[in-house]
């Protein structure tokens, strides 16, 4: 499924010049077709899930409990 510019803005929640910007950068493929850009959708999904991925981790490191360290002496 292909997406407009603005269609592409509106499903990553970013402003339409960011999109523009990132096909100018060559950083998301797009294909022109003479009067506008089209962006595969799917291109996306691998991302999505690496950062879904990526939050999942950071959360469960954030939640483990510091152990404690064995070396350390009580001095009081």
């Amino acid at each position: 499924m292909y997406l407009t510019v603005k269609e592409t803005a509106e499903y990553l929640s970013i402003p339409q010049a960011s999109v523009e910007k990132l096909i100018q950068h060559r950083k998301i493929r797009a294909l022109y077709d003479g009067s506008q850009y089209l962006i595969n959708k799917e291109q996306f999904n691998t991302h999505l899930k690496q950062m879904e991925k990526y939050k999942q981790l950071i959360e469960e490191i954030l939640n483990d409990p510091i152990p404690e360290d064995p070396d350390v002496k009580d001095e009081d």
